[in-house]
């Protein structure tokens, strides 16, 4: 019996494509909310609330993406000291891969403080408490 199931891919390329798909996500979905609730007075008081709680909504996601991404780093981790002796080339782009994926997590901190202090500025004392990584 022949098995026909797709080999998964190896670590360093989990890594970037799941770090590339966070980064994107988070600029196609999240920052344009950001951008329309940091501009004074663009919306109602209604239109504020529903773009709150949609804001909220959009950052349980995030988190959960970000947290596949972080399990990706971990794999690449533990693949990379299983793979020591690896070509030095191996090693650039593992090293490449890395720093985007330490850039992806810096911007995901920065936004996780935004979202944090517009949830808590607008009444959700335990906002805070929901954004940690």
């Amino acid at each position: 019996m022949t098995d026909h199931s797709e080999p998964s891919p190896p670590s360093d390329v989990h890594l970037l494509l799941r770090t590339h798909a966070y980064q994107h996500w988070l600029s196609r979905e999240l920052l344009p909310i950001l951008r329309e609730l940091q501009a004074p007075h663009s919306l109602s008081r209604e239109q504020l609330g529903v773009t709150l709680a949609y804001l909220e909504v959009l950052w349980i996601e995030a988190s959960r993406r970000f947290a596949e991404a972080e399990a990706a780093h971990a794999e690449l981790d533990a693949a990379s000291c299983q793979l020591e002796g690896t070509s030095a080339s191996n090693g650039a782009l593992r090293g490449v891969i890395r720093r985007y994926a330490e850039a992806v997590r810096g911007l995901h901190d920065c936004l996780a403080r935004h979202v944090a202090e517009l949830l808590v500025g607008c009444g959700d004392p335990l906002g805070r408490e929901r954004m940690r990584p």
